[in-house]
């Protein structure tokens, strides 16, 4: 699939973009093309962090972008350069398709891989990384979904049983004030 003209205005790696879409229509196209730009470009992929709303957009980039690094590395250079244009626009010169050949490898030595993930696993790992200046404790663990939902039914149902209760002295109930005179 080929970006269309403002897909590739906004997946250049010098343009300052905000890709807001509905669903279906290309945002992840966009944002991989983003990054096999930066990567052909030079940027170290260690370097790069991309945040996504959901797991399965994170891993929908991540997989579109092994399996086209993936690809890549085995391509004749005529394959190689309407690949490359396909996927992220770019023309091909001799060092850019050495740059496309290696990338793949580069980023499977990485420890962790391309950094692709949510914005709330973001937030976790540096919550994680540093505790005490956020505050929290060092071994502080994140709940998980259904553990919150059921805490928050329980203290639901104690607000609403407490607030059945009579009041404890109901003698002394506050009482309106009187109207000024």
């Amino acid at each position: 699939m080929s970006l269309t003209t403002e897909q590739e205005r906004a997946s250049h790696p010098q343009a300052n973009v905000w890709v807001a879409a509905s669903a279906g229509t290309g945002k992840t196209h966009v944002l991989t093309a983003r990054i096999l730009r930066l990567l052909l470009h030079g940027v170290p992929p260690e370097q790069l962090l991309c945040l996504t709303f959901t797991k399965a957009a994170a891993a929908e980039m991540a997989n579109r972008l092994r399996q086209t690094l993936g690809e890549w590395t085995h391509l004749p250079d005529i394959k190689l350069d309407a690949a490359i244009y396909r996927s992220c626009g770019e023309k091909a010169d001799a060092p850019m398709r050495e740059t496309a050949r290696r990338l793949f490898a580069h980023v499977l030595d990485l420890s962790e891989g391309l950094r692709i993930q949510t914005i709330h696993a973001f937030c976790q790992a540096l919550l994680a990384r540093f505790p005490l200046e956020a505050g929290l404790s060092p071994q502080f663990e994140v709940m998980e979904d259904s553990r919150a939902r059921e805490l928050l039914a329980l203290a639901r149902d104690q607000v609403i049983a407490q607030a059945r209760q009579p009041w404890p002295n109901s003698s002394m109930l506050p009482c309106p004030p009187s109207p000024m005179r």
